[in-house]
Parts: structure tokens; sequence; C-alpha cells
């Protein structure tokens, strides 16, 4: 099994929460959180900070852990020869402080964008925004989220 740590970031101001259109080598673009891999030895904490910057070109400050989310996504639902896959992903509420939205330089992320919440149910998106925005609506106290659905995109 292949397992990956990430944090990201929820970024919600006015009504609107910062997105980030993700674009695979093969072309294929959904929304996304901006955040990423944990590297080797880096703090979530600090990781989700790097991410938001690099991805978006902002400066952010988290402003509290919303919760956890770990799902087991099955060989059966991957690519060809690729074995099961657990992905643990750290939410964290955070505050955009400066910067300006640009391209990822030498990246996937194509665009960010403010984007009011509302719409951001017929987006083409990985599920992990409707995860972050739950645990943002709700901020439960557990840091538990229920299932979202598992597909990896919830396409609209």
């Amino acid at each position: 099994m292949s397992f990956r740590l990430a944090a990201y970031a929820v970024c919600v101001e006015d009504g609107r929460v910062l997105l980030a259109r993700h674009v695979s080598p093969s072309g294929v673009s959904n929304w996304t959180l901006p955040g990423g891999r944990v590297e080797h030895a880096e703090d979530p904490f600090d990781a989700v900070i790097r991410e938001v910057a690099e991805e978006t070109g902002c400066d952010a400050v988290v402003e509290r852990l919303l919760g956890v989310d770990s799902r087991v996504i099955p060989a059966s639902d991957r690519a060809p020869g690729l074995p099961d896959h657990q992905n643990v992903g750290v939410f964290y509420r955070c505050r955009v402080t400066g910067g300006h939205l640009r391209p990822e330089p030498d990246g996937e992320i194509a665009e960010s964008r403010w984007t009011p919440i509302p719409e951001v149910a017929r987006l083409r998106r990985s599920s992990l925004v409707d995860v972050g925005l739950a645990l943002a609506r709700t901020e439960p106290p557990t840091g538990h989220v229920a299932p979202v659905a598992v597909g990896g995109l919830v396409q609209h």
C-alpha cells in the first residue's frame, strides 16, 4: 500500500473559498484546495503555509487546525498496476495575509481564485474540497467529518 501525508488550507473570506485549479500531466483539470505533500521531516503546519505560497503566490497564516481526513483508495479505483493507497490529509483554517494570486511556477496549478461557496457545488473538484468545507462549516470537536465520495473527483 502506498501512503501520502498532506496538509490543506481552507481559506474562507466573505463567503468565498480560495481554490486552485490543478491540471494533471494528461491535461485533466479540476479544482482543489491549496496544499499538498508534507515533505520528509517537515511539520504539516509549516507545509500548509509553504504550499499556499508555492501554489497561489499568497502569504497565509494558520488560524486553527480543523481536522484530519484519512481514506484508503483501493487499487481497483486507481490506474492499472497501482496498489491500494492511503491518503491522510491535515486540514487547517488559514487566512491570506498578502501576496497576489498567480499560477504555480513550474507546477501543476494553472490558476487560483476566490470562489463563492455556493458556486463550488457546480465545479469539477477534488473531494477534499468538500471535506475541507465541511470541517470549516461544522468545526467538529473531534476534528472528524463524515466520509465523502472517495473517487477523487466530484464531477458536476
